[in-house]
């Protein structure tokens, strides 16, 4: 399903409503952005309204304040650090909807950004009433928010029954296409490298995963409850006992497609820099915390020979050292692999931080939640709200 994009529209002399995603963390007192990557995300298309003669309102959520303002969740610092990007004035608005803000609306070149969305409850209740006064600012709307994207609000659903036409940002475009193309139509040999906690958080990715990749890679401490379920022994490492039969099921499902670790580094306590071995067979007192070297070489060597590569989770306890090893290793290897390689957002995008391959990654997606939800089959309500080409 193809969608409009920015670059489909005519905005000269048009005041574009673009959702961004400016959830970015701040220090305590909410006065100080202690990461501007979500803001430096959507530069390419504010840029690019501001290039083609648009008058542009930007709107995004902060935080969860349920409903009610919270000077700690106020997107002020955001239009402080945005100005500071973008070599011009910003604008902020003392509120996203009412008189005061439908009097700010913007001329060619000029930029205004609402005040936190989630302010009013009717954002994330997605109130048709609230919808059509954020819709009355514009004349086109663009949404660039991929990570807000699986989320049914005013902002990315509602108000485009509104507007004349709603197309993907600049970065909404290039998230579509790559996670698009990877889950459809991907270049082969194509593996997906799953880690993380839970196989109950990964399910549907999986089992959506299964019908297009041609091997999935499974590390983590996910990878326990698989080999628990295969009957092997795994000590005191995170099982999700009640997902056991689910495993079988799984494994039954996938059979030579799935790969698991075949060794593992293991400790008995879960703390920074514990004694440590690398085993085959889990001991009974111990956790495995880690892939071991054997699982690093036959994950690499299959990573080597694909064309596309679909990244979500790390290896192993990333944030202990030296229980990162396994990730980062395997970071290098995706980056080495030449293969078109899509990295979920979180664990894996500190991994390829800290392996320093990120310049060598397609793509990072942006999305989180939204990610995982694409992956793993799901229509994005955000996405199918965009018109049609």
């Amino acid at each position: 399903m193809s969608k409009l994009s920015i670059r489909d529209l005519d905005l000269k002399g048009k005041c574009v409503f673009m959702r961004v995603d400016f959830n970015v963390p701040l220090a305590a007192g909410g006065q100080e952005i202690t990461s501007d990557k979500r803001i430096r995300a959507s530069l390419p298309s504010i840029q690019y309204a501001l290039d083609h003669g648009a008058g542009l309102i930007l709107a995004s959520h902060l935080g969860r304040p349920k409903g009610k303002p919270n000077a700690e969740m106020s997107l002020k610092p955001c239009a402080v650090r945005l100005a500071e990007l973008l070599g011009r004035p910003v604008v902020m608005a003392p509120d996203c909807v009412g008189p005061e803000v439908e009097a700010l609306k913007p001329l060619p070149g000029h930029v205004v950004l609402l005040e936190n969305l989630r302010f009013h409850t009717e954002e994330e209740s997605n109130d048709p009433a609230f919808a059509k006064q954020l819709a009355s600012l514009c004349d086109v709307y663009v949404n660039d928010a991929f990570g807000s994207a699986h989320r049914d609000h005013a902002s990315t659903v509602g108000m485009i029954a509104f507007v004349s036409r709603a197309a993907a940002g600049l970065l909404m475009d290039k998230e579509l296409e790559y996670l698009g193309k990877a889950t459809t139509n991907p270049e082969r040999p194509c593996i997906s490298i799953l880690g993380g906690a839970k196989v109950s958080d990964k399910i549907e990715v999986i089992q959506n995963l299964a019908k297009v990749v041609d091997q999935l890679l499974i590390g983590g401490a996910m990878a326990y409850t698989f080999l628990r379920a295969r009957g092997e022994p795994t000590g005191k490492s995170l099982v999700e006992e009640d997902k056991l039969e689910l495993a079988k099921s799984l494994m039954d499902q996938l059979g030579s497609k799935l790969l698991l670790p075949v060794d593992h580094v293991v400790a008995e306590e879960f703390k920074a820099d514990a004694p440590h071995q690398t085993v085959t067979v889990i001991p009974d007192g111990s956790m495995a915390l880690d892939i071991g070297p054997k699982t690093i070489e036959l994950f690499s060597a299959v990573a080597a020979k694909a064309k596309t590569i679909i990244w979500n989770g790390p290896m192993g306890v990333f944030e202990l050292k030296p229980f990162d090893t396994g990730t980062v290793a395997l970071a290098k290897a995706v980056a080495n692999s030449g293969a078109i390689s899509i990295v979920g957002g979180g664990d894996s995008e500190k991994a390829i931080k800290s392996a320093g391959v990120s310049d060598k990654i397609s793509h990072i997606s942006t999305g989180g939640g939204a990610s995982l939800e694409f992956l793993g089959g799901v229509q994005l309500p955000g996405v199918v709200a965009l018109t049609n080409k």
